[in-house]
This record gives C-alpha cells, sequence and structure tokens, in this order.
C-alpha cells in the first residue's frame, strides 16, 4: 500500500474542474481516455485524496493510472492498495528537463528517453513537462 504526495493546485484541469478534486467518474474517464487498459480499477475521490484499487495491474500500469490521477488539478493524494516496493516517483522542479532528471534519478542524462517512454501516455513530447508534475522513473527490473 502506498501514499503518494502531489502538487494540489498544478495539472490537468478537467472538463468542468476548478481548485476542488474532480469527481471519481471523471477521474475514470480520465484513465480511460489515455488507453492505460485498466478497466478494473476502482477509483474513489474523498475530498482532495484519491483512492485507487484494482486486482490483476501490472506494476507499470498501475504506477501510471496513480499518475494519471494524482497529476489532475485539486488532487493532493493518491492512495493505492499495491504493493509500493521499488516505485520511484519523481515531481518535477523550476528549470529541470528530462535530461536532468535522467541525471539525477538514473545518473546519466542520456537516459531521458526512457524516463519519456515510462510516462506514456500522459506525456506526448519530451519537451512538455512542467514544474509540480510527478513523473514515474523507470527502474532496472522492470521489462
Amino acid at each position: 500500500m502506498g501514499l503518494w504526495s502531489f502538487v494540489k493546485d498544478s495539472g490537468k484541469k478537467l472538463f468542468g474542474g476548478g481548485d476542488e478534486a474532480p469527481d471519481a467518474d471523471a477521474l475514470k474517464k480520465e484513465v480511460k481516455d489515455l488507453g492505460l487498459g485498466a478497466d478494473d480499477v476502482d477509483i474513489s475521490v474523498i475530498g482532495d485524496k484519491v483512492k485507487v484499487s484494482g486486482a490483476g495491474l501490472t506494476k507499470a500500469i498501475r504506477e501510471k493510472v496513480i499518475l494519471a490521477v494524482g497529476n489532475v488539478a485539486g488532487v493532493a493524494e493518491v492512495e493505492d492498495d499495491g504493493d509500493d516496493d521499488n516505485t520511484v516517483f519523481h515531481t518535477v522542479q523550476k528549470g529541470e528537463n528530462l535530461s536532468v532528471i535522467a541525471q539525477k534519478t538514473l545518473g546519466k542524462a542520456s537516459r531521458y528517453p526512457e524516463i519519456f517512454e515510462a510516462n506514456k501516455p500522459m506525456l506526448t513530447h519530451p519537451d512538455k513537462i512542467y514544474p509540480g508534475q510527478v513523473l514515474r522513473i523507470p527502474q532496472d527490473d522492470e521489462a
């Protein structure tokens, strides 16, 4: 089980969304629209905290679902019922790009494409990241 923090006032604004967290249906639609293949995921919202659960999700898909709902404006925390061993997330700081993040987290700036690939489909271009956005950092044990 893991609890992940996000920057509440940063992130994608969903239709009709203000500063408050969107409802569970809007977040489920976001996950579906991203094509994450997580049809069995259950999402609930209490205040600015989102709870994600679902059996049979791969580690990569589970992490992408966490990021898909966490990087939505109004969401401050995401709790999931999966195993958080070896899960690494990075919150983008002002002035960072994927090369800088790769140097910090993977030891080589040239490994930035791995971070980009690990965050598809949420990222559509390596240069389109923003401060406060949370990214998943792939680990060497991933296939």
